[in-house]
């Protein structure tokens, strides 16, 4: 397939409210919604959001879907598909959680997140229907699932040509399980969230197959055995086509760049040279193979509609302008300073071996502000061997890590001598910056920020990224 022209990049960063009236407007939707259940609150429930869904007219059914689960590469992924729908003259919605800095960015279109005034609306636009539906439920609808609801409308009344949909835990009682993607995309699964998902690898995919529906066509990334066979299994009882990386799709080719990497990708249509992405990482090349087969099975190819392989200079031209703000980001030279959002074992060990291969850094600090409800422990093992010294802090979020209790444990991993404490965030970046320029200016030293989406976030606005 050809792409005439390819649009015009989004504009990837929030745009923040234009006057007092709308971010005053903004404050106030999002006090409203803080009165809901958080996102780490569960209800194994799809009966609200559906019941909202049939009030509003079944907004999610008015465009196709490809819906995104996993463990981690979930929104680098959902992003990627993006750009490269866009690349093919498609308009596009991408709904994505959690956010790094605004609310809005979670809702998109066209490739940029909707202004203040359009999520405003949105919100109001549906608001008395959520109130309906909150008065005939046993609970209130989430925030999650307000947030889903808006997306969905957003998307419908645009009116988008495909939607791409990542989930916010799980899958099968997710509040996005609402649409019937006809392409379903498994990022790797690992251990996370196991008091609400399952404690291995297999009883989370079990939850996570969920999204798999009948005769869509599931695109799997390398998993653990014991994962593979439940999603193979789920697969076949929905009559489902599957595409596995390794298998019908993959990475040929991989060498660092500057900027990033050059890939060679094998798709469900045929091979794609000389790619360039300028994210850092074997994680984000294999999510580049993944996004790559999600748009070639949305499109047919591979299949007896199309077996030829999408156009290549559009493939390339899509890949080289992507970007995932908040992994392995840049945001300061001298010394070097890199935001990652890992947040669990599996994502900082794909953080420490990228930031080695792509940086090469002698002395690297690390800022780490991880959640409570992580494997803390679990985080810190997989960054030791790469980390020089960690500064523990923590972020403004209630859910953020008792510093004391993360300092015990980091005590633990890395012995008294390489651990500092540092309570306040703005307080450990300087603490970490401190740290690496006493290296000296050729010494390679660095400074690796971690451990939360929200602690990046943070980071980015106290160093000036916005």
């Amino acid at each position: 397939m050809r792409a005439q022209a390819a649009p015009a990049p989004g504009d990837e960063e929030p745009a923040g409210p234009r006057t007092p009236e709308e971010a005053q407007a903004l404050r106030e939707v999002e006090a409203e919604l803080a009165t809901r259940w958080p996102e780490t609150k569960l209800d194994p429930s799809l009966d609200r959001i559906r019941a909202l869904m049939d009030i509003l007219g079944e907004p999610q059914r008015s465009y196709p879907s490809i819906h995104i689960t996993g463990t981690n590469g979930k929104t680098s992924t959902a992003r990627m598909i993006e750009t490269l729908l866009r690349a093919f003259e498609l308009r596009t919605g991408r709904y994505t959680s959690p956010h790094v800095q605004s609310v809005t960015e979670r809702i998109s279109l066209d490739g940029a997140p909707v202004s203040v005034e359009r999520f405003v609306e949105t919100y109001r636009d549906i608001k008395p229907y959520i109130e309906m539906v909150d008065g005939s439920q046993p609970h209130r609808m989430s925030f999650f699932e307000v947030l889903t609801a808006m997306a969905f409308g957003a998307f419908a009344d645009a009116p988008v040509d495909v939607a791409v949909v990542e989930v916010g835990m799980g899958g099968v009682w997710d509040a996005t399980n609402v649409v019937d993607g006809s392409v379903a995309v498994v990022t790797p699964v690992a251990l996370d969230h196991t008091d609400r998902l399952g404690t291995t690898p297999g009883e989370i995919a079990g939850e996570k197959a969920g999204i798999i529906k009948m005769d869509a066509t599931a695109v799997l990334a390398q998993q653990p055995v014991d994962a593979a066979q439940v999603l193979l299994k789920r697969a076949v009882e929905v009559d489902a086509t599957v595409a596995r990386e390794g298998m019908e799709f993959g990475v040929t080719a991989r060498e660092v760049a500057v900027g990033g990497q050059m890939l060679t990708l094998r798709g469900l249509g045929g091979e794609y040279e000389q790619v360039f992405l300028p994210l850092h990482g074997a994680h984000q090349a294999h999510n580049a193979a993944v996004a790559l087969a999600a748009v070639e099975a949305f499109f047919g190819v591979g299949s007896t509609k199309a077996a030829r392989p999408l156009d290549i200079d559009t493939v390339r031209g899509a890949f080289a302008s992507v970007t995932s703000p908040g992994r392995l980001e840049v945001v300061r030279r001298s010394p070097t300073v890199v935001l990652d959002a890992a947040h669990n074992p599996a994502g900082a060990q794909a953080a420490a071996g990228a930031v080695q291969e792509a940086f090469g850094f002698t002395h690297l600090v690390g800022v780490i502000g991880p959640s409570s409800d992580k494997d803390v422990r679990g985080l810190l093992e997989a960054f030791e061997p790469v980390f020089a010294e960690v500064v523990v802090t923590r972020n403004s979020s209630h859910r953020s890590m008792d510093v004391d209790e993360l300092a015990a444990v980091a005590v633990e991993v890395f012995g008294t001598e390489r651990v500092q404490v540092e309570p306040r965030l703005d307080d450990a970046l300087e603490a970490a910056i401190t740290l690496a320029e006493e290296e000296g200016e050729y010494a390679g030293a660095g400074v690796l920020v971690a451990g939360s989406v929200i602690t990046v976030g943070e980071a980015r606005l106290l160093l000036g990224r916005k």
